[in-house]
């Protein structure tokens, strides 16, 4: 059976004068056609070639030797070389460009971006990209928990939280109580695992462990104090909500950071306003 967008060793069944003809067997009845240029030299009937299945630009199925940077189903960090009416057209690595339609585009791209994406066949079915990698993205990762990851941030979702590639391959999750800051879908971030689920999918914060952090949100706090003109108009006794929007961190994160701060007699908490000394 011939396998659309994968890579497959097919055997030479027909010579013409604008390529070979490919199948599975040398009696096969279904055939792929090899254009001429593509043909290594001094290929004959019945050699065996590993080729690429995709369709031309009128929707035939064609063969070519070229090795593409990903297969059906998988995951890879291609380019966007032209945006359309339709969606973008992205490199990877054969000379019909690739199609991204604009409803699989978790954010809208620009043209020389760069991110990770999966290959699918679509409804007419043509291969197309797709940024809503959940369900092609690896689940066996080496990392443990507090292991420090790099990835993609390809999606938002106000009820799971925040969708990472790490490495641009492995599937992981910023749950909303590890949210902190405002990520955007595109971000590279850096984040620490917090949990390896049973499934292999990753949880990752990106925030440090509490006595890392605690030093990072007390430096936080007084480079706003200082922007303040060495005032914040606010305690640790304002609502979570409004220490959340001003800081990117918990009630509890903000406590413990002016706390570090009082200890060290760097600032002194007022009525209404943290000043400092």
């Amino acid at each position: 059976m011939l396998e659309l967008g994968k890579i497959q060793e097919l055997t030479v069944v027909k010579k013409v004068d604008f390529g070979v003809y490919l199948a599975e067997e040398q009696d096969a009845g279904e055939k792929v056609l090899l254009p001429a240029k593509q043909v290594p030299a001094g290929t004959g009937v019945g050699d065996r070639l590993r080729v690429f299945l995709y369709r031309d630009s009128e929707d035939r199925l064609i063969s070519t030797t070229a090795a593409p940077l990903l297969q059906l189903s998988e995951v890879a960090e291609l380019t966007v070389v032209q945006t359309g009416r339709f969606g973008a057209f992205l490199d990877w690595g054969l000379e019909r460009d690739l199609f991204l339609p604009f409803r699989e585009q978790t954010k809208q791209v620009q043209e020389g971006e760069r991110f990770p994406a999966a290959l699918y066949v679509d409804k007419s079915g043509r291969l197309c990209a797709t940024m809503r990698l959940y369900h092609y993205l690896r689940t066996d990762s080496p990392y443990q928990k507090d292991d420090r990851v790099t990835g993609y941030l390809y999606e938002i979702s106000e009820r799971f939280g925040a969708f990472v590639a790490v490495d641009s391959r492995y599937s992981a999750l910023i749950p909303p109580r590890e949210m902190y800051g405002r990520l955007r879908v595109g971000d590279r971030i850096s984040a620490r695992v917090v949990k390896v689920h049973e499934d292999g999918k990753l949880d990752l914060g990106v925030r440090e462990k509490i006595p890392a952090q605690m030093r990072t949100d007390a430096q936080k706090v007084m480079e706003a104090i200082e922007e303040g003109g060495g005032r914040l108009p606010f305690t640790d006794k304002a609502s979570p909500e409004t220490i959340r929007e001003a800081m990117g961190m918990s009630k509890n994160e903000f406590k413990r950071a002016v706390g570090n701060l009082l200890k060290e007699k760097k600032i002194e908490i007022g009525e209404d306003m943290i000043r400092k000394l």
